[in-house]
């Protein structure tokens, strides 16, 4: 599966654990680094755009672990998420920026990392690595992926934007 210049589905683009494995592969084989980052991507809003663009521009295919609808309630309340996994998976497809997505079901990524081994990780200027969780930096660092950290773009959050809305 080489998504990287085709006509895009973004449909086509989600993948399972097991495909973004395969994918995985073939980018490893033509020497194409992989830039992972993970979130809920709940509402769609210019910060997530800038710093998707911005991922994606530290390697040759970005690949976003996307937050089951189960984990987002988990996170930030029995509100969310506002917009499904499946619709959230897509539009962020949908983005020239983003290659795939694999929605998860778990509190956390670490075992993806550790089965997808990629190059550069990526979060928002709001973390840092001693924020990171645990278990995901340890898996991180296991696999040697060089971890970044974007500038957060100032005044945009899905919680601030639901504020304003409510």
């Amino acid at each position: 599966m080489n998504f990287i210049g085709s006509n895009r589905d973004p449909a086509q683009l989600i993948m399972t654990l097991p495909q973004a494995k395969v994918w995985r592969a073939e980018l490893k084989a033509k020497n194409l680094k992989l830039v992972v980052t993970n979130g809920c991507f709940d509402i769609m809003h210019r910060g997530h755009a800038e710093y998707l663009m911005q991922a994606r521009a530290l390697g040759d295919a970005l690949l976003v672990l996307v937050n089951s609808d189960r984990s987002v309630r988990e996170l930030k309340g029995p509100g969310r998420p506002v917009i499904d996994e499946d619709n959230r998976a897509y539009l962020l497809c949908a983005l020239e920026s983003v290659d795939a997505a694999v929605i998860f079901d778990a509190p956390r990524c670490d075992r993806m990392f550790l089965e997808l081994c990629p190059d550069i990780y990526v979060k928002g200027g709001d973390y840092q690595l001693e924020t990171i969780d645990a278990g995901e930096r340890a898996a991180l660092q296991h696999v040697r992926a060089d971890i970044r950290f974007l500038p957060f773009v100032p005044g945009f959050s899905t919680t601030d934007i639901l504020s304003r809305i409510n």
